[in-house]
């Protein structure tokens, strides 16, 4: 039988701005009686990064910008809340009610620049937003180092978020910061079942590694933000999220 483990960690704390999430992961994985193995990778979700680094914003400390103003306007959305999205993206790509797609400085393409209300502050305490990491590649490759440190085993680690995606309803959990592993595995001139060579065939190892933990993080409040996946088996050199990205010049509808 071929199969792999997919574990959620329980007994992760709300985490904080400021707090080592690599402490959190290891003090959660001793209690859970978990060992690391090599080859193990842990998936975590963007948020708790995010918080971890301090990307929260105040939104009542912005300033709307003319810009912001009358786009917010077209898309019913408030102005604060808009001007985030702008100063995180380089250009806008769609928009209309309710519906804001930008590319993000990163180069993802995705809803409102990947700012976020949702599970950030409790009810009361006032309207703040959630922005992407800084570097989420950084981040990863700065978490597996840690951990490497704190439990003497080598794992990969991927940031994952969820990414609405044009064609089809619902969002699905995608790398958006990747370390230790190959982010795409490109099996062009590989043989088929009938020794054909395969002439398309790129792989999104990382997206399907976070997808498939998105399934136990869940979206709404299941608070089980970090997932070990075990049983993943590669041959091919590490590369980061940024490999994902397709490059401008292959995109039909840019």
């Amino acid at each position: 039988m071929i199969g792999l483990e997919i574990v959620a960690l329980r007994g992760l704390p709300k985490v904080k701005s400021g707090d080592d999430l690599s402490d959190l992961v290891a003090s959660a994985l001793a209690s859970s009686d978990i060992m690391l193995c090599a080859g193990d990778v842990l998936v975590v979700a963007q948020k708790i990064v995010s918080k971890a680094e301090g990307r929260i914003i105040d939104l009542a400390t912005i300033e709307p910008s003319a810009r912001a103003i009358a786009l917010a306007s077209e898309i019913r959305k408030d102005p604060r809340l808009v001007e985030v999205i702008l100063s995180e993206s380089v250009r806008v790509v769609r928009n209309r009610p309710g519906v804001l797609i930008v590319e993000h400085r990163l180069g993802h393409i995705m809803a409102n620049g990947g700012v976020d209300q949702s599970n950030v502050a409790p009810a009361g305490a006032g309207q703040y937003a959630l922005l992407l990491p800084e570097d989420p590649d950084r981040s990863a490759e700065h978490l597996r180092r840690r951990l490497a440190t704190l439990t003497g085993v080598d794992v990969a680690v991927i940031i994952n978020d969820s990414f609405g995606r044009p064609w089809r309803q619902g969002t699905a959990g995608v790398a958006i910061g990747v370390a230790g592993l190959p982010a795409i595995l490109d099996l062009r001139g590989q043989p088929d079942l009938f020794d054909r060579k395969l002439e398309a065939s790129i792989i999104g190892f990382a997206d399907e590694i976070a997808s498939a933990a998105s399934l136990l993080m869940g979206q709404a409040d299941e608070g089980l933000p970090v997932v070990l996946v075990r049983g993943l088996r590669w041959s091919a050199d590490h590369s980061t999220a940024a490999a994902i990205l397709r490059p401008p010049e292959e995109d039909l509808f840019r």
